[in-house]
C-alpha cells in the first residue's frame, strides 16, 4: 500500500490511546472478538456478523462511519483504498465512565441476573473512556486527507446500530522508578519525612490534615522530571494513587474496597489534560482514601469478622447465610454467630438485613429501577419478604419510600 507508513503512524497514535485498531478483510473472521465479547455474552452471533463482518464492507468509499451501538460503545470504520477489500476499524470506546447505577439499569434492560452482573462490570471496565473524542477525529481527519487528497474528498457519517443491524485491557503503564520521578538526593530526607507524615494522616483517616499537606506536596514533589508537563503530572498522580492505596491498606481497609477506588483513579489519570486537573485529582485521592479508612477500617475486628464483613459488602445479593459465611472460613456457625454479635453488637442476620435495606434505600432514591429489580440486586429474591423487611427497618414500604423522597426532591411535603 502506498500509504502504509502513514497508516502505521496513525495506528501507533491510536494504540497509545488504548484504542483497538483492526484491519478487517472481507470474508475472513478476525482473531479476536471485535466488541470484546458482549454479543457473544448475549448469544447475538447474527448481530455480531451483521454489525462488524458484513455491513462495514457495504459502506461507501471515501466515508468515515462513526457507529454508536446499543451498548453505549462507539466504533469508527472506513474502507481503505486499494485492490483488496479491507476495512479499518477503531474501537470500542465509551464517551463517559458508566456508574454502578447505569450498569444496574442495563442489567434490567437486558434481563441480566444478579449472578451475571459482575461480568457486565468487567466488560465495561475494560473499554477505554474518551470523554472528548476530538483528538481522535483530528487523527482520523489527517489520515483521511492522506488517503483521499483533501478535506472535501470525504465525509463523516454518524450511524446507530439499528441503522445497520437486523437487531433493534489496555496494558497499564509501568511506574517510573522512584529516583526518576521524585526529588533529587539533596531533597530526599525532607521528602521522606513529609511522605511518611502524609501516609500516616491517610492511614488514620485525617482528611483535613492530609489535604492541608497537599500544598507542601506541590512545593516538594511536583518538579519537572520529564519534558512533557502533562506526562509529568500523570506520573505524580500514579505515584500518589499507589501511596494512598498503601496508606489506606495500613489503616486496615480490605483490598476489595481499595481496588475499585484505585482502578478508577488509574483509568482517570490517563485522561488528564491539564496540570490543574491533575492537582485537583490528587486532592480528590486524599479525600477518597481517607473516606475509605473512616468508613471501612476494620482495625478493631478479629480476622474472621473482617472476612465476614468483606463478604457481605462485596456481594449483598449473594448467599449470605450464617452457614455459608462460616463454611467459607472453615469455622462453626455457632462460633461465628457469637463472635459477630460480640464484636459488632448485632446478630449476623440483623446486620445483613440492615445493609441490604440501606442499599435498597439508596437505589430507590437514585435510580428508576423497578422495585422487583432492586429487591433482587439487594439480596431479596422474594418481593413480599423484601417489602416486609424494608418496612421493619425503614418504617415504610419501598413504594412509599420512593414517593416520599421524590416529593422531598420536588420541595413538596412528604
Amino acid at each position: 500500500m502506498w500509504y502504509e507508513k502513514e497508516l502505521k503512524f496513525c495506528r501507533t497514535i491510536l494504540e497509545k490511546m488504548n484504542l483497538q485498531v483492526l484491519e478487517l478483510e472481507k470474508d475472513k473472521a478476525p482473531d479476536r472478538q471485535i466488541d470484546f465479547g458482549v454479543r457473544r455474552f448475549f448469544s447475538l452471533q447474527a448481530e455480531y456478523v451483521s454489525t462488524f463482518l458484513r455491513k462495514p464492507f457495504e459502506g461507501e468509499t471515501r466515508t468515515i462511519y462513526k457507529l454508536t451501538d446499543r451498548y453505549f460503545c462507539n466504533y469508527l470504520h472506513l474502507i481503505l483504498p486499494g485492490e483488496s477489500e479491507t476495512v479499518l476499524l477503531i474501537g470500542p470506546y465509551i464517551s463517559r465512565q458508566l456508574s454502578y447505577e447505569d450498569l444496574l439499569h442495563e442489567a434490567e434492560r437486558f434481563s441480566i441476573s444478579p449472578q451475571l452482573f459482575s461480568e457486565i462490570e468487567v466488560y465495561y471496565g475494560s473499554i477505554p473512556v474518551l470523554a472528548d473524542d476530538s483528538f481522535l477525529f483530528s487523527v482520523m481527519n489527517t489520515l483521511a486527507e492522506v488517503l483521499w487528497g483533501s478535506s472535501r474528498a470525504y465525509r463523516i457519517v454518524d450511524v446507530t446500530e439499528k441503522d445497520i443491524s437486523p437487531h433493534p485491557l489496555s496494558p497499564e503503564e509501568e511506574l517510573l522508578p522512584m529516583e526518576q520521578t521524585l526529588l533529587t538526593m539533596e531533597d530526599m530526607e525532607k521528602r521522606y519525612a513529609y511522605e511518611n507524615e502524609l501516609l500516616s494522616a491517610v492511614t488514620f483517616g485525617l482528611t483535613h490534615k492530609a489535604e492541608l499537606m497537599l500544598s507542601n506536596f506541590s512545593e516538594l514533589a511536583l518538579k519537572h522530571r520529564v519534558a512533557d508537563p502533562i506526562r509529568n503530572m500523570k506520573n505524580y498522580c500514579i505515584i500518589m494513587n499507589t501511596l494512598m492505596r498503601k496508606a489506606a491498606e495500613r489503616g486496615s481497609v480490605h483490598p476489595v474496597y481499595l481496588d475499585q477506588v484505585s482502578s478508577d483513579f488509574a483509568r482517570r489519570i490517563e485522561l488528564i489534560s491539564s496540570q490543574t486537573t491533575a492537582y485537583k485529582m490528587m486532592k480528590e485521592m486524599i479525600s477518597d482514601y481517607c473516606r475509605l479508612v473512616n468508613k471501612h477500617s476494620m482495625i478493631d475486628y478479629s480476622l474472621p469478622i473482617r472476612k465476614t464483613l468483606v463478604c457481605i459488602e462485596s456481594n449483598l445479593a449473594g448467599n449470605l447465610t450464617l452457614h455459608s459465611l462460616a463454611s467459607l472460613q472453615n469455622i462453626s456457625s455457632g462460633y461465628l454467630s457469637a463472635l459477630f454479635r460480640k464484636e459488632t453488637g448485632k446478630t449476623l442476620t440483623e446486620y445483613i438485613n440492615r445493609r441490604r435495606v440501606r442499599q435498597a434505600e439508596y437505589l430507590l432514591r437514585s435510580t428508576a429501577l423497578q422495585i422487583q429489580t432492586i429487591a433482587q440486586f439487594c439480596g431479596f429474591p422474594d418481593a413480599n419478604y423484601f417489602t416486609k423487611t424494608f418496612k421493619r427497618y425503614s418504617g415504610t414500604t419501598p413504594l412509599e419510600y420512593r414517593r416520599s423522597r421524590q416529593h422531598d426532591a420536588d420541595g413538596m411535603p412528604s
